[in-house]
C-alpha cells in the first residue's frame, strides 16, 4: 500500500529522518545510561523499521523481498541492542540471547544486500573470488588479533569470546557485498551513500566491541553503541530517499577484471597475514598452521582467480566476434559475413566448369502487417522461426544470413538445376502456417537470384555485385505479386537506373513546382451534372514531357516522397475548393476528393493537420472526400485506424478507391469508419456484356446499401454503362464518358457553364432476365 502523503512532503521524509537521527544520537551520546537515552536509541529503531517497511514501497523499490528482510534485520538488531545490557550478567546460556538476535539480522542483512545484487545481475565470478580472498585473509586476521586472545581469557566461556571475535569478519563479508554493489555503477545515489555510511558505521561498532571482548569484557559502557545509532540513521535516510528505486537498477560500468580498485583491496589482504607472522613471535603453533592454511588457499583462489580473468577475457573476445559477424536476433551470419563467405566461393570455382555461384535474396511479403498487428515483437519471433527454418531445410554447404529487418541471402554452388531445386526448397519452407500469438499466419518470400561464374582476380568486386544483382531480382519479383522469384538479367540495371534517374527528377520536380493538379468530375447518374471532383497530380518534366502517374506515384511511394506529394495536392485542391466556393462556381454540397496514401495515414498528426487546412481555406469537412486502397484495411496498423476514425469524426467522407480488385470484405468495411465506396474501372468496362460483372456490381451495390455506404462507379465511358449503373443503383459515376481530368481554370469553364443548363433526368431503363438493358421506347 502505498503513502498517501503529498509528494512534496513524500520527498522530503529522508531529511526529517536524517534530522532525527541527529537529534537520537545527540541524546545518546549525552545521556547513553539513562533512561532518555535507551528511549532515543528505541523510538530511532522504530522509526528505522518503519522506514524500511514504507519507503521503498512507497517509491516502488525492488525486490519487495531484500527490503522486508532488512526491515526484520533492523528490527532483530535493536532487540539485541536493548536486551544486551540486561542479559551480560546472567548465566549461559542467557546471554547468547542477544548474539542470537544480531546474528540472525546479520544473515538477513546478508539476505538483502544478495537480493539486490540478484536484481542488479552484479555477481560475477571475479567478485565471488575477490570476495572469497579478502574473507580468508579477514577470517585470519580476526582469529589471530580478536577471537584467539579473546578465547584464551580465563574464567569465561570460550563460545562468547569466539563470538565476540567474528563480528568484524561478519562485517568484512557484508562490507564486499556492499562495495559490489557501489563498484559495479556509474553514479553513487544518495540511498547508496546511506548504505556505505551504515555498513562503515556497523564496522566501527563490532570492532570496539571485539577490542572489549579481548580484554575480558563483552560489554563495557552504552556510548559503544553510539556507532549503531549512526547506522539507524543512515539506514533510515537509505530507505526513505526516492533514489532508494536505483538500487536495483542495472547500471553497471565495464568488467575490468584486474582493475586498480581491485588491485587495491586485494594486494593488501593476499600479504596481511604473512605479515603478522613476521612481525609477531608470539603466536602459537596451531594459529601459525591456520595462518598457513589460509596463504594456502588464498593462493589456490589467486590462481583461479587469473586463471578466470583468462577465460573471462577469451569468451570476451569471442562473444565480440560473433557479434561483429553474426546477427543477434536469428544468430545467423549477418551482410558482411556472407559477404566475406560468397567471396571464398567466387575466389573457388572453376571459371571454365559447369558450376556457378548463386545467390538469393529473400524478403518476406506480408511482414509489415504481422509487425504491424502484433507489434515488433511477434514480428521478431517470425524472423526467427523463418531464420530456424531456412537453415534447417538447406545444406550445410548453403550459407543461409539474415541481412535486414526481414531479408535474408543465400549461397550455393552448383548448376542451373541444383540452383531451381533450392529456390523449391526455399519457398518449402514457408508451405506450412507460421504460429503467431494465438493464431497461425501464411506468408510467403519474393526471391531474387543472381549467379556468377568464377573469378580468382576479382572475387571481392563480384561477391558484392552478385549480391547488389540479387537485390535488384528481388525488388522485381516483389513488384510482380508475393511469393514470386526472379532471375536477374542485365536490362534489370538499365531499369534501376531509370527509377534512381526519375526519382532524382521528382524531387526536383516538387522543388521547382512541376506538379500540378488537374479535376475530373463527379457527376450524378440521373442528371449528368458533377456533385463532386477528384483531384489528380500530373507531372510535366521540362525534357520529356508528361509522365504518366502509374509511373511516378510507384517511386514516389517507395522513396517516402508520397507524404510531401500528397500534402501539396491536398492543399492546392482545398485552395482552389475555397476560391470556387467563394466565385460561386460550385454548389455549396460539391465536393472534392483527395487520394491519400497508406503512409499518410499511418501519421497520427495527419487529422490535427487537415483541421487546420480547412481552417486555412474556409473549407467545410463534409465537402471533402479522403480516398484510400482496400490495402489500407488490410494492412492497417492501430495507428492508422485511430487516425482514420479522427478523420471521420473531423466530418470528411471516407470513400475506399478501387473496390472489388483487393481484399473486399464486409469486415473491413464495417470495422472502418468509411462512408462511400468506388467501384473499379474493370468491373464497369464489362457491363452490359459480360453477366460476371453484372453480377459483381449488383452485389457490390446491394452491399454498400446495406451498409449505408455511397456508390461510385469509375471509368464510365458509355452511355450504355451509365445507363446499366443507375439500373442496378449507383448514383454516382466518375470517367470519360464526361471528360477527362482538366485544370482548374477548364473544369470551372465547362460545369460552371453547364450549371446553368436545366437538368435532363436520365431516362429510366429496364433490364431483362438475360441482363440486357431495355429502353422504355424499345
Amino acid at each position: 500500500m502505498r503513502s498517501v502523503l503529498p509528494p512534496a512532503i513524500a520527498r522530503r521524509q529522508w531529511q526529517f529522518m536524517a534530522a532525527i537521527g541527529l537529534v537520537a544520537t545527540a541524546i545518546y551520546s549525552a545521556y547513553s545510561s539513562s533512561d532518555l537515552g535507551s528511549v532515543s536509541l528505541v523510538l530511532l529503531g522504530v522509526l528505522t523499521v518503519a522506514a524500511c517497511f514504507l519507503g521503498p514501497r512507497r517509491w516502488g523499490a525492488e525486490p519487495p523481498a531484500a527490503w522486508l528482510m532488512m526491515a526484520l534485520a533492523a528490527l532483530l538488531f535493536l532487540v539485541g541492542l536493548v536486551i544486551r545490557p540486561t542479559v551480560t550478567d546472567q548465566p549461559m546460556p542467557w546471554p547468547l540471547l542477544a548474539d542470537a538476535a544480531t546474528f540472525s539480522g546479520y544473515l538477513l542483512l546478508g539476505g538483502f544486500l544478495f537480493a539486490l545484487l540478484r536484481a542488479r545481475q552484479s555477481l560475477e565470478r571475479h567478485a565471488v573470488l575477490d570476495g572469497l580472498i579478502v574473507c580468508l585473509a579477514a577470517a585470519a586476521t580476526s582469529t589471530l588479533l580478536l577471537a584467539a586472545p579473546a578465547a584464551a581469557i580465563a574464567g569465561r566461556p570460550a563460545l562468547l569470546s569466539v563470538i565476540q571475535g567474528t563480528y568484524p569478519l561478519f562485517d568484512v563479508v557484508l562490507a564486499l557485498l556492499v562495495l559490489n554493489l557501489a563498484f559495479t555503477t556509474k553514479t553513487w545515489p544518495v540511498s547508496m551513500v546511506a548504505l556505505l555510511v551504515m555498513m562503515v558505521s556497523m564496522f566501527i561498532g563490532d570492532t570496539v566491541y571485539a577490542i572489549e571482548g579481548v580484554g575480558g569484557r563483552i560489554y563495557g559502557s552504552a556510548l559503544l553503541n553510539v556507532p549503531y545509532v549512526v547506522a539507524y540513521t543512515a539506514l533510515g535516510v537509505a530507505a526513505l530517499h526516492p533514489s532508494v528505486v536505483e538500487m536495483s537498477r542495472a547500471d553497471r560500468l565495464p568488467v575490468q577484471a584486474w582493475s586498480w580498485q581491485r588491485l587495491v583491496i586485494l594486494v593488501p589482504a593476499l600479504f596481511l597475514p604473512f605479515g603478522l607472522l613476521l612481525t609477531s613471535a608470539t603466536i602459537a603453533g596451531p594459529h601459525r598452521l591456520l595462518v598457513a592454511v589460509a596463504g594456502a588457499l588464498m593462493v589456490v583462489l589467486l590462481l583461479a582467480r587469473a586463471i578466470s580473468a583468462v577465460q573471462a577475457q577469451v569468451a570476451a573476445q569471442l562473444h565480440s566476434e560473433h557479434q561483429a559477424t553474426h546477427d543477434p536476433l536469428t544468430s545467423l551470419p549477418n551482410r558482411q559475413a556472407i559477404s566475406g563467405q560468397i567471396e571464398r566461393l567466387v575466389n573457388t570455382v572453376d571459371p571454365h566448369g559447369p558450376e556457378r555461384v548463386w545467390v538469393y535474396m529473400l524478403d518476406l511479403d506480408g511482414f509489415k502487417w504481422v509487425n504491424d498487428s502484433w507489434g515488433h515483437d511477434t514480428g521478431d519471433q517470425l524472423v526467427i522461426e523463418v531464420g530456424r527454418r531456412l537453415r534447417a531445410a538447406m545444406p550445410a554447404t548453403v550459407p543461409v544470413a539474415r541481412v535486414g529487418g526481414d531479408e535474408f541471402l543465400l549461397a550455393f554452388v552448383g548448376d542451373k538445376a541444383g540452383a531451381l531445386r533450392l529456390v523449391d526448397d526455399i519457398r518449402g519452407c514457408f508451405a506450412r502456417p507460421y504460429p503467431v500469438r494465438d493464431t497461425e499466419v501464411v506468408i510467403s518470400a519474393s526471391i531474387g537470384i543472381a549467379h556468377s561464374i568464377g573469378d580468382s582476380v576479382r572475387s571481392a568486386v563480384a561477391a558484392e555485385a552478385l549480391m547488389r544483382d540479387a537485390d535488384t531480382a528481388m525488388y522485381r519479383a516483389k513488384a510482380e505479386g508475393p511469393g514470386r522469384s526472379t532471375l536477374f538479367d542485365t536490362s534489370m540495371h538499365d531499369q534501376v537506373r531509370e527509377r534512381i534517374e526519375l526519382e532524382v527528377a521528382l524531387r526536383q520536380a516538387l522543388a521547382e513546382e512541376q506538379l500540378h493538379v488537374v479535376y475530373q468530375p463527379i457527376v450524378r447518374l440521373e442528371t449528368g451534372m458533377p456533385v463532386g471532383a477528384e483531384a489528380l497530380v500530373r507531372w510535366e518534366h521540362p525534357e520529356r514531357g508528361s509522365i504518366p502517374p502509374m509511373l511516378f506515384i510507384p517511386i514516389a511511394e517507395d522513396s517516402g516522397l508520397i507524404s510531401q506529394i500528397g500534402a501539396f495536392v491536398r492543399n492546392e485542391a482545398l485552395r482552389q475548393l475555397g476560391v470556387w466556393r467563394s466565385q460561386g462556381v460550385v454548389s455549396e454540397s460539391f465536393y472534392l476528393s483527395v487520394n491519400v496514401s497508406p503512409r499518410q495515414l499511418s501519421d497520427p498528426e495527419l487529422p490535427l493537420v487537415v483541421s487546420g487546412e480547412l481552417f486555412r481555406y474556409g473549407v467545410p469537412a463534409h465537402c471533402v472526400a479522403l480516398e484510400m486502397t482496400e490495402s489500407v484495411m488490410v494492412d492497417g496498423s492501430s495507428v492508422t485506424a485511430r487516425v482514420l476514425h479522427e478523420l471521420r469524426q473531423l466530418g470528411t467522407k471516407l470513400l475506399v478507391d478501387d473496390f472489388g480488385t483487393g481484399f473486399s470484405a464486409l469486415g473491413y468495411l464495417r470495422r472502418f469508419p468509411v462512408t462511400g465506396v468506388k467501384i473499379d474501372r474493370s468491373f464497369v468496362t464489362g457491363l452490359g456484356r459480360n453477366e460476371q460483372d453484372d453480377e459483381i456490381v449488383r452485389a457490390v451495390v446491394a452491399m454498400s446499401h446495406a451498409l449505408g455506404l455511397s456508390v461510385i462507379a469509375e471509368g464510365v465511358e458509355t452511355p450504355l454503362q451509365r445507363e446499366a449503373l443507375y439500373q442496378v443503383g449507383v448514383v454516382n459515376g466518375q470517367g470519360w464518358l464526361w471528360g477527362k481530368a482538366v485544370p482548374a481554370a477548364e473544369f470551372a469553364e465547362r460545369w460552371h457553364l453547364a450549371a446553368a443548363l436545366p437538368e435532363v433526368p436520365l431516362p429510366v431503363a429496364t433490364v431483362t432476365t438475360s441482363g440486357r438493358h431495355r429502353r422504355p421506347d424499345e
